[in-house]
């Protein structure tokens, strides 16, 4: 199981990034959460198995269909045993 912390940038808010996040998140077997910054990117935890969770870093690189991604930001960080995926 491991832990990453991904912010992603560009036209991110308004495209169904958060929905879409969830929806793969949960299709992979990846468990965290996603929500919207103030700044206009989006920041999620994804947690899970590596293959998993590379699955779901490979996705945030490219987003939903509407999303134009100029950036990802990783950081790896400790298991926090999140249950489900939710968006806040």
């Amino acid at each position: 199981m491991i832990h990453r912390r991904v912010v992603v940038s560009g036209d991110v808010q308004g495209v169904f990034f958060r929905d879409t996040c969830r929806r793969e998140a949960v299709r992979a077997g990846v468990t965290g959460w996603v929500r919207n910054l103030d700044d206009g990117t989006v920041e999620a935890v994804f947690e899970g198995s590596p293959e998993a969770v590379q699955l779901l870093l490979s996705w945030a690189h490219r987003g939903p269909l509407r999303a134009t991604v100029t950036g990802v930001e990783v950081s790896d960080g400790p298991v926090e045993g999140c249950e489900g995926y939710e968006i806040r």
